[in-house]
């Protein structure tokens, strides 16, 4: 991907499909035993590859006019799939499926691509085992591909988890829907709520408060038609591209703005951003709104440990609103990032030091020291197949003097497939 200078960003447009609800929509929908429509599907590789697994256990999913239809069959009537499993790079098609796949009664294999293999899987085996799934991964049980012997009689059990991760909180709950007995768990910070929300929508017994989740099975699901709002975490680009280029202004329509996806807003709205939500509503019980977004001069700010987890996604883009912002900022004990589809933390700041970004990283945190002038340097720069990490290179790139080109940005359609195109027709 080539990119250089551009002088604003206006327009009013739409973002696509969240991608961690519509993950969680084909799951939960191919659980319950009636169809589902689901409106704003993110059809990205992640996505797709979360179809293709459910697929090959038997549920039928289709697309009629640009909506998904989910047979939902029950799992129960999930049927041993003929062949490994394949999940891409999709950790969240990894870790959630697996919390289903231990409720079966059969043999799975679940497998990634080489990021995905080497990613932490520990913290998805153990609480599984406890609630007695027979799940095995190599490394010592560490990393995937990950070896499933399904067993219907689970048992809930108390989790407190050291992580706050709502990939793992989902694969919990997601087996503990079929186990025997209450299923409690506990994170030390607050993470993403779409699952629960979800799970609230068709009808389960579950409490809920961001940090606790306790979920009681024995209601039966019944699958609702679902709207998908527009990814909050995409529109994030467009939100720090309208504030760091002089004279722009945009409006995004249908954003979701559930409470735990949107500390980010908070933190560009501290450094001094013109942000304003408008028309919110409430569908599918999730929050939606239109975000409109003015070019603003930014002030530095720090971002504290507990705040990680939920704005985990957004710290690449927030660190390209930091490199503009009057000061300096610190990312503190961001270790997390460490974990994602490259290592966050080395990838940002080696290729935004190549741009000329005053950047730099201390044990897990991220130093920058903001320059409200700053032009950046043309040049190359590896996005190491980060679809966050190409998106924010090309949004910090809109301020260099030269071109920029940026390798590897095919990864971008694991999240977005319409970047490109969105983003070259707003630019002016």
């Amino acid at each position: 991907m080539e990119i250089g200078g551009a002088n604003n960003i206006t327009g009013e447009f739409k973002i696509p499909g969240d991608k961690s609800i519509s993950h969680r929509s084909v799951i939960i929908a191919s659980a319950v035993s009636n169809d589902v429509v689901i409106e704003n599907f993110l059809f990205s590789e992640d996505c797709i590859r979360t179809i293709n697994v459910l697929e090959k256990v038997g549920v039928k999913i289709e697309k009629i006019n640009g909506n998904l239809i989910v047979r939902g069959k029950g799992i129960r009537n999930f049927k041993e799939p003929e062949e490994i499993l394949e999940v891409g790079n999709s950790g969240s098609t990894m870790r959630m499926i697996s919390g289903v796949l231990c409720a079966t009664n059969f043999l799975s294999i679940l497998s990634g691509d080489k990021s995905i293999n080497s990613r932490p899987m520990r913290r998805i085996i153990e609480p599984l085992t406890k609630m007695g799934a027979k799940i095995y991964g190599r490394a010592d049980n560490t990393k995937a591909p990950l070896v499933i012997f399904g067993n219907p009689d689970l048992t809930g059990k108390k989790h407190e988890i050291s992580i706050s991760s709502a990939q793992i909180k989902s694969c919990i709950m997601l087996a503990a829907l079929n186990a025997r007995g209450e299923t409690e768990i506990m994170q030390p910070e607050i993470s993403r709520d779409h699952t629960e929300r979800m799970l609230e929508y068709f009808g389960a017994k579950i409490i809920y408060d961001g940090r606790y989740t306790k979920i009681t099975p024995g209601n039966v699901l019944k699958g609702r038609n679902i709207y998908i709002p527009g990814d909050i975490s995409s529109a994030a680009f467009f939100i720090v591209a309208c504030l760091i280029l002089k004279g722009s202004h945009i409006i995004i329509k249908n954003v979701g703005i559930n409470p735990t996806r949107c500390y980010f807003l908070e933190i560009l709205k501290k450094m001094g951003a013109k942000i304003k939500i408008k028309n919110v509503r409430n569908i599918s019980n999730e929050p939606l709104a239109d975000i409109e977004t003015f070019y603003s001069e930014l002030g530095a700010t720090v971002i504290e440990k507990e705040k990680i987890p939920n704005i985990i996604d957004e710290i690449p883009i927030l660190c390209v609103a930091a490199s503009v912002a009057d000061g300096t900022t610190i990312i503190k004990e961001a270790g997390e990032l460490r974990h994602k589809e490259s290592d966050r933390i080395s990838s940002i700041v080696s290729q935004f030091k190549k741009l000329g970004v005053n950047i730099m990283e201390k044990d897990d945190s991220i130093i920058i020291n903001g320059d409200k002038n700053l032009k950046v340097n043309g040049g190359v720069v590896d996005s190491f197949g980060d679809h966050r990490i190409a998106m924010s290179l090309a949004i910090l790139s809109l301020l260099s003097k030269d071109k920029v080109t940026i390798l590897d940005s095919e990864c971008i359609n694991t999240s977005f497939p319409d970047f490109k195109y969105l983003l070259k027709k707003a630019l002016k």
